[in-house]
């Protein structure tokens, strides 16, 4: 529960001004100092309210235990509010082997200290211990990656933009938590906690792997386009191939997740689970389509359109809990298909919408995901047709198929639809540059260019409307 409240707390610690940071086109040593400060005084800020909020959560939940537990976690806030603007400056730089050094050193050593308290009797201690080693370990090694050390406060540097790009930023967070979250409320809300649990099992099944497999993709694609933004063809162009590569990867993946939804279910819950496979089918389905939409969060980003990205987020939000709202009619089930049909609602909207404020190639977009919804869609109807139709009397031999076949399909298409060859061949050659970036070159690499077609429909693009000053 107290790891729940300080997750909440983690959005407003850092209150969006990490991506201010990275996406602003110039940063001052005396702004990114500044920008040090209130992270920090905004994690000690949190970190005191969650230390007096200890008492009362303890009562609350009638377990005493809650209170030294909150008092010594507060200090996370503290840590992660100090290693805010290292780790901003990193990826600003492009410094990406470094935040992939800290991200994989932090947890292994904090798992070491947990299962050494875990040896020595320390007992819920030994969890304590690992989140505050985690965030410390992290803190370490952003300081001696990033190498410097802030100066005091000053006046006289220009904050607002970036203050102004924090409060937007951390506005859309908090309503996007807001609608991520009604699903389940209503779930409990409606059909007790045993539904909810069934419901839950499959969110965390699928939703929690998703997320933290898009957040090392955001950290790379913000800076890159965030350094594109005076360059149109090749800021469309990247934004394009990322749509691309998120759909031809995760898009694919999701898609084998909706065809084989029964064996993933037998083979990683057990066989009395069986409940949760329809929600994970629809889960994965909303997932597709939220993928699709999500290149438009790093345009929003990059670009520093955060009071757009807001007033979006409102609108998604309407969309988002009116479709649960009906869904709820028809049991946790039509919940969840609400919770599918809100992005395939809102990501066309989402793209026309964006269309109005940044330069993106529109039309190279909307072509893009009908190829990727083509594609995924006939694989995995295929693929789950084909586990209807054979048996094998095994759920991990079903799964192993079910893999085995989507990988062939995939393959045929390629093989065998130019457009779908050609998507790929422009994924593989962003994969191949990109490792230019994680070395720190400091500059945007170049894609090769992408065929003759696909640059005669950008060509035919408009511009879009430019980015308010």
């Amino acid at each position: 529960m107290v790891l729940a409240i300080i997750g909440v707390g983690e959005i407003f610690r850092d209150f969006g001004l990490s991506n201010a940071a990275i996406q602003a086109r110039d940063l001052s040593r005396t702004q990114r100092d500044n920008l040090w400060w209130i992270n920090a005084g905004i994690g000690l800020v949190l970190a005191a309210l969650v230390f007096c909020a200890a008492w009362p959560l303890g009562a609350v939940f009638g377990h005493d235990e809650l209170i030294p537990i909150a008092h010594a976690l507060s200090l996370t806030f503290v840590f992660n509010g100090l290693a805010t603007q290292y780790r901003a400056s990193l990826t600003r730089s492009l410094r990406f082997r470094a935040l992939a050094t800290a991200d994989v050193t932090a947890p292994a050593v904090a798992l070491l200290v947990a299962i050494g308290g875990a040896l020595l009797g320390w007992g819920y201690w030994a969890l304590v211990a690992q989140q505050l080693t985690q965030t410390l370990v992290l803190l370490g090694l952003a300081v001696g990656f990033a190498r410097w050390i802030p100066r005091l406060p000053r006046r006289g540097e220009p904050m607002g933009p970036l203050l102004r790009f924090g409060w937007n930023m951390v506005s859309s967070q908090m309503v996007g938590y807001v609608s991520n979250n009604i699903d389940t409320f209503l779930v409990g809300l409606r059909f007790g906690a045993g539904s909810l649990g069934i419901y839950n099992r499959a969110f965390q099944l699928l939703m929690t792997p998703l997320a933290q497999i898009r957040s090392p993709l955001t950290t790379v694609a913000i800076p890159v386009l965030s350094r594109l933004a005076d360059e149109q063809r090749r800021f469309a162009d990247y934004v394009a191939r990322g749509q691309l590569a998120l759909g031809y990867t995760l898009g694919a993946g999701l898609g084998l997740v909706a065809a084989t939804a029964v064996p993933i279910t037998a083979v990683f819950l057990g066989p009395q689970w069986d409940s949760v496979a329809p929600i994970l089918r629809l889960l994965a389905i909303a997932g597709i389509f939220d993928t699709l939409a999500f290149v438009g969060y790093w345009v929003y980003v990059s670009r520093g359109l955060t009071g757009d990205l807001f007033r979006f987020s409102l609108l998604s939000a309407v969309i988002k809990v009116s479709c649960i709202l009906v869904g709820s009619s028809f049991g946790i089930v039509g919940i969840a298909a609400g919770y599918a049909a809100a992005p395939a609602i809102c990501w066309p909207i989402s793209l026309w919408w964006l269309s109005r404020k940044a330069p993106i190639p529109t039309r190279r977009l909307y072509m893009g995901a009908l190829r990727i919804i083509g594609v995924v869609g006939g694989v995995s109807v295929a693929t789950g047709a084909l586990l209807a139709l054979v048996d094998t009397g095994s759920d991990v031999l079903q799964l192993l198929a079910g893999v085995g076949t989507t990988a062939v399909l995939y393959a045929l298409a390629v093989a065998l639809v130019p457009a779908v060859r050609r998507d790929v061949r422009g994924v593989l050659d962003l994969a191949r540059v990109l490792p230019r970036a994680r070395r720190g070159s400091g500059s945007a690499p170049t894609p090769a260019p992408a065929s003759a077609d696909v640059d005669a429909a950008d060509a035919a693009e408009p511009a879009g409307a430019r980015v308010p000053s």
